[in-house]
């Protein structure tokens, strides 16, 4: 599975962004998603989690609250929309994927997602 990630982009402290995964080929059925995040001079970290059903989500205590994870399968798309946005949430944002037989499934390890995107720029302006 390819992944193309969008909608990053420069934005004041405190505004809001929405970012867009989709398959460059394929589907997501059956997959569970996730975003990651690296930010200069520092190691990939997690971000949000969304099983397959989207019945289930998880998020770093860093963004809870302010970042939501969503997905529309008939879409082929996974969002994170990003509310309150603070200067340390600047980074390049991936999207990740893995295949599930567990609908109700995420994952929030780098090491549990085999494909991931190429990663969209989110830089906040203090």
């Amino acid at each position: 599975v390819q992944l193309q990630a969008s909608g990053g982009g420069l934005v004041q402290s405190g505004r809001s962004l929405r970012l867009s995964c989709r398959p460059s080929g394929g589907t997501f059925n059956r997959y569970a998603a996730g975003w990651f995040r690296q930010a200069p001079g520092k190691e990939r970290e997690f971000v949000a989690a969304i099983s397959w059903s989207a019945e289930n989500t998880h998020y770093a205590d860093s963004v809870k609250g302010r970042f939501s994870v969503s997905r529309d399968n008939a879409k082929n798309t996974v969002y994170l929309t990003m509310n309150s946005l603070k200067f340390e949430d600047t980074a390049v944002y991936y999207c990740a994927v893995q295949r599930t037989v567990d609908s109700a499934r995420y994952y929030s390890t780098r090491r549990e997602y085999h494909w991931w995107g190429q990663g969209t720029l989110v830089t906040v302006s203090s």
